[in-house]
């Protein structure tokens, strides 16, 4: 757990697509086409448990994102500017991504970390989420990193008891404050997202008082756009 490694610290110019893309074009021809082509079934392995490993009930992708503040953000533009970490199916391969990666407390600047069922890109418009909606909670600077492990293991665990409802969760690092959320499917079904919301509360053991506000993805759309 505290074996911190700078996995993720050459990905700080994510907001920098155009560089990564000059770079990708001196590497050869060759990589740039191979990268373009759209992954084939006989390329893309799937992601299964290793021998004696436990499986998790669904499996789940690692993603990283990173902006410039004040930037408008059009769809295309964030969907280049996520980057896939990579994908486990096991409670191994889990810790092994994790114990990889830096804290969400030790990000600078404005970065997220999503954490999503394979499949479901942390986007409003998949397919996955857009009826749906998140729990937010704005957490005061240096909580971060423990109410991420908390969620996401809770999440890993199943212990939303809420079907296949839950899609995924998102830290998000920001100067004055961080934010955490977790994304369910069906905005329009009151008692899954009582349900997602008593349980968030009772696994992250946030104060009574803690302020937390539901939004629909159509109402983020709207609200950003």
């Amino acid at each position: 757990m505290n074996n911190k490694f700078d996995a993720l610290k050459d990905d700080d110019s994510g907001d920098h697509d155009q560089n990564e893309e000059n770079s990708t074009q001196k590497d050869g021809e060759k990589e740039k086409n191979d990268r373009d082509k759209p992954p084939s079934s006989s390329k893309r392995k799937a992601v299964v448990p290793g021998p004696a490993e436990h499986p998790l009930q669904y499996n789940y992708t690692f993603w990283y994102s990173r902006r410039t503040p004040g930037r408008p953000t059009s769809s295309q533009s964030y969907e280049q500017n996520i980057k896939q970490i990579g994908t486990f199916a096991s409670v191994e391969q889990f810790w092994r991504f994790y114990s990889h990666m830096v804290r969400p407390g030790d990000l600078t600047g404005h970065s997220d970390f999503h954490l999503f069922k394979e499949g479901i890109k942390p986007m409003w418009e998949d397919d996955a989420n857009k009826n749906g909606g998140k729990w937010i909670i704005r957490l005061r600077k240096g909580l971060a990193s423990r109410c991420w492990e908390n969620l996401i293991l809770a999440m890993l665990g199943e212990q939303f008891m809420v079907g296949e409802e839950i899609c995924g969760a998102v830290v998000s690092v920001r100067f004055q404050e961080d934010i955490i959320s977790i994304w369910n499917k069906t905005a329009s079904d009151q008692a899954t997202t009582a349900r997602i919301r008593d349980t968030l509360r009772r696994v992250l053991n946030l104060p009574p008082n803690t302020i937390m506000e539901y939004k629909t993805h159509t109402d983020s759309i709207k609200y950003v756009r």
